[in-house]
């Protein structure tokens, strides 16, 4: 394996004190607004990729970002910038977008809480972030993926540690650090593919069964039975799980859609919307997660939501500026997609829970993941999407093979038609999901 190493680097503070930019910048903009929110996340990171297995290109990255929101008169504003420094046309800039707002109900920035030191709940000090780790990450997956006749396409092995950092004009000033680790390999053998991936915020244990797993779905498809449209039980992956629920649950649980009319659970707190096998929670305190955090994105203390308990609808999830606008009070689930964006309503570590029991006893068809999710409608929870890498699975193994089809339905309905939930759980990014089986789903087929 021959490996080219590429370093970007941006702009860094070198010594600077940390703290006492952050003063300055809160200092400057109370002189212009009413209230300043200051951002600021820096990281490291190594990314390394496969071309087949011969050559690899590893390219290393070092971020630092400033983001500032100011909020004046009920007036939201927001910018961001890659060169911390240059915080005061970044300041300015905030202002100007505030100016264009539309003036909400705002009841300010959150105060600082007592928080006692806590140790990092998604942070291995011990995680290397070197070309070499993503090297050997890279090796074993190769390996793992040699059990099987076929091809290595393409994979990738990815290391990073960063911190965040959060101050406000109400004395607010909170840091955090983490780690993240992510492989996936992509194999092929005829017309059948196979994919597989692993995440993680230390060290992956098992690379190699990361490999082994994309190898056999891409071996175990290349040949396979048609099935008849009709009804069957099937058996959905934890990947699969998530594709549907991020499409249409938390979309409907979301409390500025809920507001806006864009939900199907708008009026149903306290009543029971799916199987009473199913809990739903937001857990952001469960040490090793990927989500996992003391504080959300703009400061507020994290905590357990329960937003489904036994089929029953508990919560809306909420950031400040939706709570403040519609009455509400924020349940900590504002996140970011980056230094420079504003907050906005998300999750943390979502996981579902229930019952666990032996799901394997009879016939399924296994869906291994599924490709068009996105296509479901938020509103009615209807959706038809293609199935990748079906099978049948009985007693804890895969059987035949299945050529193309379709798995469509309705996500809710599903969600009340719960044959059973496996034990364990697996992390799909910041959820935590089982297998579960549902009884009578239409499939299309031949």
């Amino acid at each position: 394996m021959r490996w080219w190493v590429a370093v970007v680097q941006t702009n860094q503070f070198g010594n600077g004190d940390l703290q006492g930019l952050i003063d300055d910048i809160i200092r400057a903009g109370q002189k212009i607004a009413d209230e300043i929110e200051v951002y600021i996340a820096s990281g490291q990171s190594i990314s390394a990729e496969l071309k087949k297995t011969s050559t690899g290109l590893a390219t290393g990255n070092k971020t630092l970002g400033l983001g500032i929101r100011t909020i004046d008169g009920g007036k939201i504003g927001i910018s961001g910038t890659n060169d911390p420094m240059a915080w005061k046309p970044c300041l300015d800039a905030a202002i100007s977008s505030g100016k264009l707002a539309t003036s909400q109900e705002w009841k300010g920035l959150p105060s600082p809480e007592a928080m006692e030191d806590r140790p990092p709940l998604s942070y291995d000090p011990g995680l290397r972030i070197d070309a070499d780790q993503a090297s050997e990450l890279l090796r074993d997956m190769i390996d793992g993926a040699g059990k099987y006749a076929v091809q290595v396409t393409s994979g990738s092995a990815d290391l990073s540690t960063g911190s965040a950092t959060i101050g406000n004009s109400q004395g607010i000033l909170y840091s955090s650090k983490k780690t993240f680790v992510s492989v996936s390999l992509e194999t092929i053998r005829g017309h059948s593919t196979g994919y597989e991936f692993d995440q993680s915020t230390t060290k992956i244990t098992d690379p190699a069964r990361v490999g082994e797993k994309a190898a056999f779905f891409a071996w175990h498809g290349e040949s396979g039975d048609d099935v008849k449209t009709g009804a069957y039980d099937i058996i959905l992956s934890p990947v699969a799980l998530s594709q549907l629920l991020g499409s249409v649950l938390l979309p409907a649980v979301n409390g500025r859609n809920v507001h806006a009319g864009r939900s199907k659970l708008a009026g149903s707190l306290g009543e029971r919307i799916l199987d009473q096998k199913i809990s739903l929670f937001d857990d952001p305190l469960i040490p090793g997660a990927l989500g996992s955090t003391y504080w959300d994105a703009e400061g507020v203390p994290s905590r357990r939501i329960d937003i489904i308990r036994e089929g029953v609808l508990g919560e809306f999830l909420y950031d400040l500026k939706t709570a403040y606008r519609f009455g509400k009070k924020s349940t900590g689930s504002a996140v970011r997609s980056g230094f420079g964006g504003a907050p906005s309503i998300g999750h943390h570590n979502l996981v579902l829970d229930g019952p666990r029991s032996a799901i394997w006893y009879e016939p399924a068809i296994y869906v291994n993941d599924v490709v068009g999710a996105h296509t479901a409608n938020p509103m009615s929870g209807d959706f038809s999407v293609e199935i990748s890498n079906p099978s049948w699975v009985k007693e804890d193994d895969f059987g035949t093979a299945i050529r193309k089809v379709m798995l469509a339905g309705n996500v809710f309905d599903m969600l009340n038609s719960v044959d059973g939930i496996a034990q364990g759980n697996r992390a799909v990014g910041s959820m935590l999901l089982p297998e579960i089986r549902f009884s009578s789903q239409k499939i299309i087929g031949v």
